[in-house]
């Protein structure tokens, strides 16, 4: 059976954490003009994939 394939676009957005949970960017230039410093500040920070999500990213990342 061949290998399955890395899917690449999805490789540079999520990262797995030591623990083995998988992380993400939050979506922040959505309308970042209208939102306070702390609201933009809080868009910075990384978030864990949900667990309805992590089955999906599991499957285009098989390898990592």
């Amino acid at each position: 059976m061949p290998k399955m394939k890395t899917h690449k676009a999805t490789a540079k957005r999520f990262k797995r954490t030591g623990s083995g949970k998988w992380v993400r960017n939050r979506a922040n230039r959505i309308h970042r003009h209208n939102k306070t410093k702390r609201a933009k500040r809080e868009l910075d920070k990384k978030i864990v994939v949900s667990p309805a999500d992590r089955k999906r990213v599991e499957r285009l990342l098989p390898y990592h």
